[in-house]
Order: structure tokens, then sequence, then C-alpha cells
């Protein structure tokens, strides 16, 4: 009978010890989800704080540029015409390279998030 008793008690041991580990691995996951979902969410709002900086920047700075050049060549037309050809020239280059920035984004996402 002591050899059940042994039996017995050893698989209890395990079942809790087993029960103990599935809570703790859910417990786990829910932090590990959390803390990449508060990055994530860090991550875009600083992408779209930054980013709104920078586009308000370059729209003065286009502004400027259209004025200044339209002085050199005495044709505003021209020179906003111009600097919106640059404008499309820069996304048609962004376009063309979209392959290697979601390159860089996937590795450097990928290393943040499975580490």
């Amino acid at each position: 009978m002591n050899l059940f008793e042994s039996l017995n008690e050893a698989s209890s041991k395990a079942v809790d010890s087993g029960e103990v580990f599935l809570i703790k691995s859910k417990e786990y996951a829910k932090l590990k989800v959390f803390e990449q979902l508060t990055i994530s969410m860090s991550l875009l709002g600083k992408a779209l704080l930054i980013g709104s900086f920078i586009l308000i920047g370059f729209f003065f700075f286009a502004i400027a540029a259209a004025i200044a050049l339209g002085r050199v060549l005495d044709d505003y037309a021209l020179s906003t015409t111009i600097v919106g050809g640059f404008f499309l020239l820069l996304a048609l280059l962004v376009y063309l390279l979209r392959h290697l920035i979601n390159k860089k984004v996937i590795q450097t996402m990928s290393h943040k998030f499975f580490n």
C-alpha cells in the first residue's frame, strides 16, 4: 500500500506542478503581449509626432525654396513647378526603395519583438 500512496503523492505533485506551470506561462504570455503592445504603441506615437514635425518643416522649406527660386527665375509658377517636381521625384525614389524600407522596418521590429 505504501507504493500506491507514494505513486499517488508523486502524481499529485506532478499535476500541481503542471498547473502552476500553466498558470505562470499564461501570466508570462499576458505580460509579454502587454510589453510588446506598449513598445509598439510608443514607437508609433513617436513616429507620428516626429513625422508631423518633419512634414511641417518640409512644407515651410518647400514654400521658401519656391519663393527663392521664383526670385531667381523671375517666374513663380515655374519655381513652384520645379519644387513640386522635386517632391514627385523624391516620392518616386521612396516608392522604388520601398522593399528596402520594409526590410529595415521588419528587421527592427523583429529584433524588438523577439528579444
